[in-house]
């Protein structure tokens, strides 16, 4: 027993010692020649070769070469690099950058962030709409209150989602969700009621931003400037913020302070709104609204400058100085600059508050009256047209006389309506009034509308059906008015969109002036009639053009008075006429039938549409 202890010891080792040659034999053949785990693993006697497979074999020993590890060891190591170097390089750089420079890096970042959030929502809506459609209305009825309450609870969802998208993104997405607001006749009643919060409602910035923009436009904070300055705005809107402060004479003014990156980012967000246009554009081809950003880009930049919107407000203040009711605040041009504006400073209520102003002892049917008159004179006269007359930017007071006063804020989005357009418009929307037929198409053809559209876009400029057998209209649409518009809308939106495209490019703002007012007029309870006061309005301002430009006549007051009453009272005959024609030719028509003359047949039906109309 003790000789084979010692003698089975030398054999152990001798056999490690074998292993560890063999071991040593295999890593020396692997560096001589390529070759892969799994014969690695057979040669070195492993057991649990199932960890590799042979099909795996084949693949790495025939296709990773050294110089393929070595390539891939480089490339890894590169990635590794740029990873971490341009974080890195970045933010030595905004570290090292000036104020400004460093606030354009941060809008770059951001800019990447409001196109993903834009594109996610317009993603999520979509979908939110088409699972509605086919998965939650499947084989409900659509005039099941059950269908009429998912649609609601799905427009309100899109709805939210929009606002809370405009308001994170702030800038022209915010504008893009006022100009909505104009369309309640068009639009779900939840769009609208939701959408309302953007006409004066954004999101607010801090004290600091302030400071700083005032350091760069004055050298001196606001708090100094001013003798005193709340930095609690009072308003936030899509491209400023408002503050009440007081000169140093005490006088109380607004202070219009624009958003500090808003110049930086407006490109920016000008190429990403294109560019989702045109996704849906891809994606909807009949829905193409690209060529209005494009159309619209230049005057929508002047809003950027307050300089200009302190000369329009100027401009528009001469302009309309005539009417005693209407006040543009006063410009205080030494503390104002291109990115705040400073004016006078206003108390009154909204003019869609209803409340608001019975509070004041105010009766709606005054202050919609004067709006009417106030833009109805821009269009048809001057030509010089305020562009967003949303309710936040017209405010009611009470004046000395105890009527109602309208004080007219912001002025930077303004439009010019050439002589000839004006012109062709005052005649369309007297022929209008007057269901002047010929007169119709005639004056359509002079704004580039082709004849077989004329009646469609008599009644976009209306925004209502026209009823040819009836001179009465309603300014409140009905029901069926309402389904009427909404059909049309969804049916011969490609005809729409032609009808636009034909029409001057100054007309697009011209449409969103008339139908703003036409929003507010429906939201004071319609107290006047908007188009018989608009078309009186069109034959007196074009009769004081006409005068204005025959010889001479433009200085003899008398004359050009007594030709723009004799003018207003030609339409007033013509339309009184008319009603007379059509009240007489309805009594004719009723005798007729009640005596048995005309039975009511097929070829007859139009007499009694004629007739119920």
């Amino acid at each position: 027993g003790g000789w084979r202890g010692p003698h089975r010891r030398r054999k152990e080792s001798g056999g490690q010692a074998a292993v560890r040659q063999e071991q040593s034999g295999a890593m020396e053949l692997r560096r001589t020649v390529q070759i892969c785990r799994f014969h690695l693993l057979l040669l070195q006697r492993k057991k649990d070769l199932w960890l590799l497979s042979a099909p795996n074999c084949r693949h790495h020993s025939a296709s990773q070469p050294p110089s393929s590890r070595t390539q891939r060891g480089l490339l890894k190591k590169m990635f590794l690099g740029v990873a971490l170097g341009i974080p890195l390089f970045g933010g030595v750089r905004y570290v090292l950058a000036e104020k400004q420079e460093r606030r354009k890096m941060r809008l770059l970042v951001d800019g990447v962030g409001r196109f993903v959030r834009s594109v996610g929502l317009g993603v999520q809506i979509s979908l939110d709409y088409w699972w509605t459609n086919h998965i939650l209305l499947r084989g409900l009825s659509e005039n099941s209150p059950e269908y009429k309450a998912v649609v609601s609870k799905c427009h309100q969802r899109a709805a939210d989602t929009i606002v809370n998208g405009a308001i994170q993104n702030g800038g022209l997405y915010v504008k893009l969700g006022q100009g909505l607001c104009a369309f309640n006749h068009l639009l779900p009643p939840e769009y609208i009621n939701t959408l309302r919060v953007l006409e004066d409602k954004a999101l607010k910035r801090g004290y600091k931003e302030v400071d700083e923009l005032f350091l760069e436009d004055f050298k001196v904070r606001p708090d100094q400037l001013f003798l005193e300055f709340d930095y609690q705005p009072i308003a936030a809107a899509s491209l400023a913020q408002v503050h009440r402060a007081r000169l140093q004479d005490g006088t109380p003014v607004a202070v219009k302070v624009q958003y500090i990156d808003l110049r930086d980012r407006f490109n920016a967000d000008i190429r990403t709104l294109e560019l989702l246009l045109q996704i849906v554009e891809m994606m909807h081809p009949s829905f193409g609204f690209s060529w209005v950003l494009k159309d619209m880009k230049g005057t929508l930049a002047q809003e950027l400058d307050f300089e200009i919107e302190a000369h329009n407000g100027e401009r528009c203040a001469r302009e309309l100085e005539h009417f005693s009711f209407v006040v543009v605040p006063r410009v205080h041009w030494d503390k104002s600059s291109k990115r705040v504006l400073t004016a006078d400073f206003y108390e009154g209520c909204k003019i869609n508050d209803t409340e608001g102003i019975r509070r004041q002892g105010l009766h709606p049917k005054d202050v919609a009256s004067k709006l009417i008159q106030i833009f109805a004179e821009q269009i048809f006269y001057t030509g010089f047209i305020h562009a967003d007359p949303h309710p936040g930017n017209v405010l009611v007071c009470k004046g000395p006389d105890g009527k109602a006063k309208l004080i007219l804020l912001d002025h930077g989005l303004y439009e010019f309506l050439h002589e000839r357009d004006r012109e062709a418009l005052c005649k369309l929307w007297r022929a209008i009034v007057l269901r002047d037929d010929a007169g119709m198409r005639t004056y359509s053809k002079r704004l580039g509308v082709k004849a077989e559209d004329y009646f469609l876009f008599c009644e976009i400029l209306l925004q209502r059906p026209i009823n040819m057998a009836q001179l009465a209209m309603s300014n409140v649409l009905t029901r069926e008015e309402t389904a009427y518009m909404q059909d049309m809308a969804k049916n011969q939106f490609d005809s729409i969109m032609q009808v636009l495209k034909d029409l001057p490019r100054s007309m697009l703002l011209v449409f969103r002036n008339i139908n703003t007012v036409r929003g507010i007029n429906v939201a004071l309870g319609a107290p006047v009639d908007r188009y018989y006061i608009m078309a009186k309005s069109a034959v007196k301002s074009w009769s004081r053009t006409v005068a204005r430009k025959q010889l001479g006549l433009s200085r003899i007051f008398l004359l050009r008075w007594i030709h723009t009453v004799w003018a207003s009272l030609k339409f007033e005959f013509a339309l009184r006429l008319q009603i007379a024609s059509m009240r007489l030719t309805t009594s004719l028509l009723r005798f007729l039938v009640f005596v048995g003359f005309l039975e009511e047949t097929e070829g007859q039906e139009h007499i009694y549409e004629y007739l119920q109309a």
